[in-house]
């Protein structure tokens, strides 16, 4: 199994909040509990009934990540859009959104919350590396899925211990793998300075980068790291400019992608190639820079962009316009989290109709056992794909580079399984 220090510290120090209620709390959940009969009897009906299917999330709707907190918006407009419809299957979906800040503990309390008190069937979307390392030990003893987490660690597809989560995102060290295939092909000698977040989300990938670029000709010269607590990555920058790297690779979440772009903008001694991973590669996290500084910036991307105009036609593209104006009219339809919501929770209705079971071990063996599903807002060749020994739902990208108003696809899909194999264990 792979190791993840820092990620199970945060885990065992949260833990400390469930252990003196947690036995008690599942003896009077199982009094409440119900169970399956026939072909499924025994498995856990907690949250879904024949008309009815109860999902909670928890989002960062405050604190240092907010800008996160629309991706809920989204979620929430693709299930009402489906209950207006019949449902999924006949069952109207009911979307219960918790708010953590962005923070382990909260996430904790709103988890217990949610299984224990609104009798979810499944936490659907728990957003951050540090909020979700914090709830799936309790999950998993609860036995509740966390299908299609909000982050891409490597974890969520290596460890073989919590079988109730899964990731969805291409993980962070496939794309890691991405931008340094990238310049090994177009900047082969490259000197790289690295800003990343300091924790498992900014080390996963940079780590990931590191590895790949071994043994080339491409070396990582300078490397700053800041809290997400800090009020700006100002100094950080202003030491990785001394440098005098070709390449900045931007490790960052959308707060301090926003700022270290800005920065990057307005220092004309210094004119690195700007990789920004895909999480801080919304238009909402550039605009702020503006547009005109931000040229030539490159990312790494798996769905369709709802600002780029190649997709004006697009039969999904139009249904998840025509919806949120409708179902969430104060959100922007070109604001990429929007979108990422739409397609996540459009994926786990695919999950929800491929369960042979309608319990919680249903979907926990649904989303493990996808076979090249497609999904609407997906990119054309990126399809759903798990198996007994490939927990990664999403393996492909495409790289994309910022020009004018808004991102332009470059280069081939890249099938980082195919390409790479799978991120060590």
């Amino acid at each position: 199994m792979r190791k993840t220090t820092p990620l199970r510290a945060a885990a065992a120090a949260t833990a400390v909040l469930l252990t003196a209620t947690a036995c008690s709390s599942r003896r009077g959940q199982e009094d409440q509990d119900t169970a399956a009969a026939g072909a499924c009897k025994g498995q856990q009906t907690t949250g879904i009934t024949d008309k009815s299917i109860k999902l909670g999330g928890i989002y960062p709707l405050s604190g240092p990540a907010s800008a996160y907190g629309t991706i809920s918006k989204g979620v929430a407009a693709y299930f009402t859009y489906v209950n207006d419809k019949g449902g999924i299957d006949g069952r109207t979906v009911q979307f219960i959104v918790r708010d953590d800040g962005y923070q382990p503990p909260k996430a904790v309390e709103e988890a217990r919350r949610l299984v224990e008190q609104e009798k979810v069937f499944a936490v659907f979307q728990t957003l951050g590396t540090p909020s979700t390392a914090a709830v799936w030990d309790y999950l998993d003893q609860q036995k509740v899925p966390q299908p299609f987490v909000a982050t891409g660690a490597s974890v969520w597809g290596t460890d073989d211990k919590h079988p109730w989560t899964i990731g969805w995102q291409p993980n962070y060290v496939a794309e890691a793998r991405v931008y340094a295939k990238y310049l090994k092909e177009k900047k082969p000698k490259a000197e790289v300075a690295v800003l990343y977040q300091n924790d498992d989300f900014g080390k996963d990938l940079f780590g990931g980068f590191k590895k790949a670029v071994a043994g080339s000709g491409i070396k990582v010269v300078a490397e700053e790291s800041y809290e997400v607590t800090d009020p700006s990555v100002s100094a950080q920058m202003a030491s990785l400019s001394r440098s005098r790297a070709d390449v900045l690779l931007d490790v960052t979440t959308p707060k301090f992608g926003s700022q270290a772009l800005a920065t990057d903008a307005k220092n004309t001694r210094w004119n690195p190639l700007h990789i920004v991973n895909n999480v801080s590669s919304s238009a909402a996290v550039l605009q702020p820079v503006g547009f005109k500084n931000v040229q030539g910036v490159v990312s790494a991307t798996y769905f369709k962009d709802p600002a780029d105009p190649q997709w004006a036609d697009d039969a999904e593209m139009k249904t998840y316009k025509e919806a949120l104006h409708k179902y969430a009219p104060d959100s922007d339809p070109s604001n990429q989290f929007n979108a990422y919501g739409w397609a996540v929770a459009s994926s786990l209705h695919k999950a929800l109709d491929a369960m042979k079971c309608p319990t919680r071990e249903g979907l926990r063996d649904a989303v493990r056992d996808l076979k090249n599903v497609k999904v609407g807002l997906l990119l054309p060749g990126v399809t759903l794909s798990t198996g007994s020994d490939d927990a990664f739902p999403l393996e492909t990208m495409r790289l994309m580079r910022f020009k004018g108003e808004r991102w332009q696809l470059f280069g081939k899909p890249v099938d980082t399984r195919k390409e790479f194999g799978p991120p060590a264990k």
